[in-house]
């Protein structure tokens, strides 16, 4: 009898141990199914300073970079994580977000709990500026994939060509990117290495943000290019499903051909009927145009077409040559290599990769010698006339119009131009 009341007792206790153990603890622990990371409010009423949706002041912060061939279980070890936890996170974190795709130079940030034993309570890496991932180690291990808020402004900016695009746009403190898209959008109609003082550009985008970092450009509304005196409107229209741009007339800016086969660059030699060779001092035609690039600098398929040769000609160095059509040939010579799946037969698409700036064959540096020929003969790269591509058609006409109307009003408004925030250029060679 005495054992028997002795287990009921025992059992007695056990459970009130339990109840009281459940009532105490936060109730989100017994719970099995993915939760967000509990967020700290003030009790005063005062803001709480908060990153990734966790409170500051909770925890004790530490930051760091993704070291050279650091893998994320190495950076968790620093924080003495039980071994259990860690298991657990490689065996199922890919069902949120693949471990190995850790990046050298990307930012995390570890928040330890404030008390004596310094326990890792979140880790937070930051996969792109607009994607991080949380892994919550809480309680037991939760991981979570979330996106910043992305705030979209629309820009009006403008400039005036002194010495080259390049400058004009850091001039301005105008985010770099927009050269980019200017530099694509007229790729056909504006010949970016001829740019004349006086020239000029406006355009009205979209700059994204996170907080007050720019990451990026969004949609292009509208631009204009004022080159060598004429106006060229870029005018966004959405035509069988595929939005580009059109001038004024409906013309779309895209050409047969690209206005050059790489970007950036300058021109150190033109096309011209007697030349002083370089290197055999003799006066011979010269029926290119040379530009000067570092080696290794992309050079491009200015047009659809057939690889008639993918090889190495003595003074040439490695050249490909594409037919386009029954009129027009390009030829790029001196390369350094060439792009994949280049070979003699094979079709490339306008702008597709051929090979690489470099200096072979009879060439005192690196350099692209660039040649056209119509129905045989060569002709100047630099004044060949393309006929535009996919107009815009009758029954979309009137609704075309509105949206150049739109266009021009975005364009000629009157608010002074929206400045960005400091930018500094990179990666962009400054005689652009």
């Amino acid at each position: 009898m005495k054992k028997f009341l002795w287990i009921i007792s025992t059992v007695t206790a056990l459970a009130l141990v339990a109840a009281a153990v459940y009532w105490y603890l936060p109730q989100d622990l017994t719970s099995i199914t993915t939760r967000e990371p509990a967020i700290d409010k003030a009790v005063s009423g005062e803001p709480v300073s908060m990153i990734y949706g966790l409170a500051v002041d909770s925890f004790t912060i530490e930051s760091d970079q993704v070291g050279r061939d650091e893998n994320l279980g190495q950076i968790l070890n620093n924080y003495s994580l039980p071994e259990r936890a860690l298991t657990q996170l490689l065996l199922y974190a890919d069902r949120v977000f693949d471990v190995r795709k850790i990046r050298q130079g990307n930012n995390y940030t570890a928040f330890l709990s404030k008390d004596s034993l310094n326990r890792l309570q979140y880790f937070v890496y930051e996969h792109s500026p607009i994607e991080y991932v949380v892994f919550d180690f809480t309680d037991s291990v939760k991981i979570y994939l979330r996106e910043r808020e992305v705030v979209t402004k629309q820009k009006r900016v403008n400039g005036e060509i002194i010495t080259s695009l390049w400058d004009a746009i850091t001039k301005n403190n105008i985010n770099p990117q927009v050269a980019l898209e200017l530099s694509e959008m007229y790729a056909w109609t504006v010949d970016f290495f001829g740019l004349q003082p006086g020239d000029h550009f406006a355009v009205v985008y979209d700059e994204l943000y996170v907080d007050t970092i720019s990451i990026g450009l969004g949609r292009i509304h509208a631009a204009s290019f004022h080159h060598v005196g004429k106006e060229l409107l870029a005018i966004p229209f959405t035509q069988d499903s595929v939005e580009t741009y059109f001038d004024a007339d409906g013309n779309s800016l895209r050409r047969a051909f690209l206005k050059a086969p790489l970007k950036f660059n300058r021109i150190s030699s033109r096309f011209s009927g007697s030349r002083l060779h370089p290197i055999l001092k003799i006066r011979r035609p010269h029926y290119g145009v040379d530009y000067a690039a570092p080696i290794g600098t992309p050079v491009y398929a200015i047009g659809d077409g057939r690889v008639m040769l993918a090889g190495y000609q003595s003074g040439a160095g490695r050249i490909v040559k594409v037919r386009h059509n029954a009129v027009y040939t390009s030829t790029y010579m001196h390369l350094s290599g060439f792009g994949k799946g280049i070979a003699t037969g094979t079709y490339v698409k306008q702008g597709e990769l051929l090979g690489y700036v470099g200096s072979s064959g009879l060439s005192t540096g690196p350099h692209l010698d660039f040649r056209v020929t119509m129905n045989g003969s060569p002709i100047d790269p630099l004044k060949m006339e393309s006929p535009p591509v996919d107009p815009i058609k009758p029954e979309n006409r009137m609704a075309f119009n509105s949206v150049k109307t739109a266009t021009i009003d975005l364009l000629t408004s009157k608010e002074e131009n929206e400045m960005a925030e400091e930018f500094i250029p990179t990666g962009l060679p400054k005689d652009f």
